[in-house]
């Protein structure tokens, strides 16, 4: 505790470090207010069987990313998944299309470009999304609940939609540039983190009140949520280090090499994105149901939308395991890594550069893919052994998934951040032993 004072007595002795925190919390408040003011023409009184509707599956974790917005027909309803989309969309094309590889390459100058090509899909999207988003809402509330109706509430709600998810866009910019942390995933988290105070709540009351184990249980399921924490931790933490030997180059009267450093390959380079992609592809069954009468498609899609079932979460954790190799292969490039290391007069004690050095890192990257591979899907379906338990849907999202993975990653890059302002300026860092290392690449960092 004494070492918890002084460190935050540390952080408010930089001035920079002080303006930086207030104004990513100053940011954050504007974010969750909004999520509060639902859609000019919408009694917010007559919202009940659309949070009912968000209260499970696939909608459910839309509004648990969107911090409770989507249910309450915010005008932040949409929030930031639709620049997330179109991220991943971009971040694809960089691999398959040239033009897009040549930006990447372009430096700074080509980041601005993406970005901006990267709004303009975005604001694509949310023309398709928010008239969607709009229909939902006729056919879930009664007919009561809107002040407004026709086309010209339809309008000014997709303009105010596209509008709300935009801004949220420039909050978690502002947070990036001038705060402290990756802003559009504290967005994210502060959306997961604001359901957690009512999950916890809901699941108090339901083993006080109903399913009975008192507070015997209810001290237990955090004890295993910790556990889950901490061996997430582990998951997003892990590397494998690969010693880079680098030859001596004399220019001048100053020797440049000749030190050894090591290349860090994650065990999870993939982050949440095979997560999300399985959960996409989850979905599919249950919209094609929609549009066929068979009994046999039927009940293929109510066994892939049984979220305890045995072949959802079979399914589930097959798709994460093969959408981790598929994700690790596309985003990690040994030939790249070789041709840098061969530029720069690097080398791997004990093999040779160029074909030896590519094969090597293609075998130790595929050897250390398949534990994380299997530890990111039980990760995934983790929440439905806690749904099996007993535990109620909303504290089970908690237990693994998207949400867990995101949180766990979240706090680590923002804590790695303020430590390092901490270390900069000659103070103490936030552990008394070692460093807090940066979360993996890929995963929700690349919002």
């Amino acid at each position: 505790m004494k070492k918890f004072i002084e460190t935050l007595k540390n952080i408010y002795k930089i001035e920079d470090l002080r303006a930086r925190l207030g104004l990513s919390l100053f940011l954050l408040l504007i974010y969750r207010l909004g999520s509060y003011v639902a859609l000019p023409g919408i009694d917010p009184a007559q919202l009940g069987q659309l949070k009912q509707q968000t209260s499970d599956g696939l909608l459910g974790l839309l509004d648990m990313f969107s911090g409770g917005a989507f249910s309450n027909a915010s005008v932040f309803a949409l929030g930031i998944m639709p620049y997330i989309s179109a991220s991943i969309v971009i971040q694809l094309l960089g691999i398959a299309v040239p033009y897009f590889q040549r930006l990447q390459k372009e430096g700074e100058s080509g980041r601005r470009k993406i970005n901006q090509i990267t709004r303009y899909l975005t604001v694509l999207i949310l023309l398709f999304q928010a008239p969607a988003y709009l229909a939902n809402l006729t056919f879930q509330l009664p007919a009561e609940a809107f002040a407004v109706s026709g086309w010209m509430f339809k309008v000014t709600s997709t303009i105010i939609l596209t509008a709300g998810s935009m801004f949220i866009m420039w909050l978690g910019e502002r947070i990036t540039d001038k705060g402290i942390g990756n802003g559009i995933s504290l967005i994210i988290m502060i959306g997961i983190i604001a359901r957690l105070p009512f999950a916890v709540f809901a699941e108090f009351i339901s083993r006080i009140e109903q399913q009975g184990g008192g507070m015997v249980m209810f001290l237990v399921e955090f004890v295993f949520l910790f556990v889950i924490f901490m061996g997430s931790i582990l998951l997003v933490q892990g590397t494998r280090r690969i010693p880079v030997q680098y030859a001596k180059r004399i220019v001048g009267n100053k020797q440049y090499g000749g030190v050894r450093q090591y290349i860090p390959l994650k065990v999870n380079a993939a982050g949440v994105m095979p997560i999300i992609f399985a959960q996409a592809i989850m979905f599919v069954p249950i919209s094609l149901a929609g549009f066929t009468s068979s009994d046999s498609m039927s009940g293929f899609a109510s066994a892939m939308s049984n979220h305890t079932g045995f072949w959802y979460n079979f399914s589930q954790f097959a798709l994460v395991v093969l959408f981790t190799y598929f994700y690790t292969a596309i985003t990690v490039n040994p030939v790249q890594m070789a041709e840098d290391m061969k530029k720069n007069g690097g080398f791997i004690p004990g093999v040779k550069p160029g074909k030896k050095t590519v094969e090597f890192l293609d075998t130790v990257m595929s050897r250390i893919t398949l534990p994380g591979s299997i530890f990111l899907g039980i990760v995934t379906i983790l929440p439905a052994f806690a749904m099996m338990a007993g535990i109620n849907t909303q504290f089970a999202y908690f237990y693994g998934g998207t949400s867990l993975l995101i949180l766990v990653g979240v706090v680590l890059d923002t804590l790695q951040q303020i430590e390092s302002h901490l270390l900069m300026r000659h103070y103490d860092g936030l552990m008394k032993s070692g460093r807090i290392k940066g979360r993996a690449g890929g995963g929700a960092a690349m919002y």
